[in-house]
């Protein structure tokens, strides 16, 4: 990895650890069925030290950029890698970073809902409003892969898109996935129906009468919309 990179990360370690609450850690680590370490870092502590990083980070050039969030993969501290999914959500639209790649090799290592789910809609999302060309092929890899975490992105990676949603496209996810015994993943298709739900009611009301889905992805995914 490129000293330059490896730098940034320890610039960044030793930010959290000024800020470091052992006493916090315990319940910090629990509240993710304690698969990760923590700094007991608080999270308004830790966006003020990522927003103070990032002016000087978005002047990197690309390559670094995806060398930094991978070093903060690798490191033991969960907050290590919040930090490095969001600063790397400014190169989301870049069209010289690797996002696709970098952001496969994220949501597949370290796995778990609370990193997955900030990087599908907010720079997988984002980099497919760009080139939305990569989103059949990246898309299809994915769902065929059989890997619990790249299929939840195909279904949440949209979540921000509104009016601009491809009904068709997450519509074909979710009737492939609808029968998918996975809590996550009937979690996510009651939720990426949820939010579109904001823009067309209608819609979702008639697709969820007509489709067969888990009582849990049907509840979700009517949660805010009158009974039917």
């Amino acid at each position: 990895m490129n000293k330059q990179a490896q730098q940034l990360v320890n610039d960044l370690e030793f930010q959290f650890q000024s800020k470091a609450n052992p006493s916090k850690a315990p319940a910090m680590e629990a509240y993710l069925r304690n698969q990760f370490r923590s700094f007991g870092i608080s999270s308004p502590d830790r966006c003020e030290i990522i927003r103070t990083l990032r002016p000087a980070f978005k002047k990197q050039p690309p390559s670094i950029a995806s060398q930094f969030v991978l070093l903060c993969w690798e490191h033991p501290m969960r907050e290590m890698q919040y930090a490095g999914m969001e600063l790397y959500s400014s190169f989301a639209e870049n069209p010289e970073a690797d996002v696709i790649s970098t952001c496969e090799s994220l949501i597949t290592h370290k796995s778990w809902w609370d990193t997955v789910d900030y990087i599908a809609p907010n720079i997988v999302g984002n980099w497919f409003k760009k080139h939305p060309e990569d989103i059949r092929p990246v898309t299809d890899r994915w769902m065929n892969s059989g890997h619990l975490w790249l299929q939840r992105s195909c279904l949440l990676f949209q979540l921000k898109h509104k009016d601009q949603l491809d009904f068709e496209l997450l519509s074909g996810f979710i009737t492939r996935l609808n029968t998918h015994p996975d809590f996550f993943i009937r979690k996510a298709i009651g939720w990426s129906l949820r939010s579109y739900a904001r823009q067309n009611p209608e819609r979702v009301k008639q697709f969820v009468t007509s489709t067969e889905m888990s009582n849990l992805s049907r509840r979700e995914a009517l949660k805010h919309l009158a009974d039917i």
